[in-house]
């Protein structure tokens, strides 16, 4: 991330569930700054989370983490709708 993104008061983490991966559904995150009246927004400190309606069922109960470790970096998601998951915890069915 730029530090121009972070700093970027319009923008917010969008966190969404799209077909695809080795499990059946993909988790994606990114910086999106065109929310819509239909997004479920929640404001976590100072970081605008957003997410659409089809993917807030699939979502619905997950825990959103995010670490800064030497190990584990990055954001992660604990969703109790997973079923199966795969060996990279990026997908999920």
């Amino acid at each position: 991330m730029r530090q121009e993104q972070a700093d970027d008061e319009e923008l917010a983490l969008r966190v969404a569930v799209r077909p695809g991966g080795c499990s059946g559904f993909s988790y994606e995150m990114y910086f999106d700054a065109d929310i819509g009246a239909e997004d479920q927004e929640v404001l976590f400190g100072n970081v605008k989370v957003v997410v659409d309606t089809s993917s807030a069922a699939l979502l619905e109960g997950a825990v959103l983490d995010y670490k800064d470790g030497l190990t584990d970096a990055g954001f992660s998601i604990t969703n109790p709708n997973a079923q199966r998951t795969c060996g990279c915890g990026q997908s999920f069915s």
